[in-house]
């Protein structure tokens, strides 16, 4: 059915909510599973004349946070005999970044989990699920 499922998380309680249903599928197919998190750019540019942070500090520091973002997840394969591979991604739009991962590592399903925002609060807040259901090409599981 599937042979790689892809399982976006930036380490939240709410993105945690589709580790387990993703690693359960993945164990039941056969499956691998990839997961990734995506890192904003450097936030300072080169005309800048201080910056708090360098950016080899700031790669350092959003490096660790993505290792622990991840963790939950390798965990969770690793107690499941399930394969897991970990992708680490620096962009302003993470939908981009996890429909980037998901290509480059040839997955066939995304997991995801989302808040269930309705209404305005969705409209103003806008989703990182909603525009990756959007521009997707894959099959897409949403886990509430």
């Amino acid at each position: 059915m599937y042979s790689k499922i892809l399982v976006p998380t930036d380490g939240s309680e709410t993105a945690a909510k589709a580790i387990a249903p993703a690693v359960q599928l993945a164990k039941q197919c056969g499956a691998a599973v990839v997961g990734v998190t995506v890192t904003d750019p450097y936030p300072y540019s080169g005309l800048a004349e201080s910056v708090p942070i360098t950016a080899d500090e700031y790669r350092a520091s959003t490096t660790k946070a993505a290792e622990a973002a991840l963790q939950p997840l390798v965990d969770a394969c690793k107690a499941a005999g399930v394969g897991c591979e970990c992708v680490v991604s620096e962009d302003i739009h993470p939908w981009k970044a996890v429909l980037e991962a998901a290509n480059e590592k040839g997955c066939d399903l995304v997991v995801m989990a989302s808040h269930g925002r309705r209404g305005v609060q969705a409209v103003l807040l806008g989703s990182e699920t909603q525009k990756l259901l959007t521009h997707s090409q894959l099959p897409v599981l949403v886990v509430r």
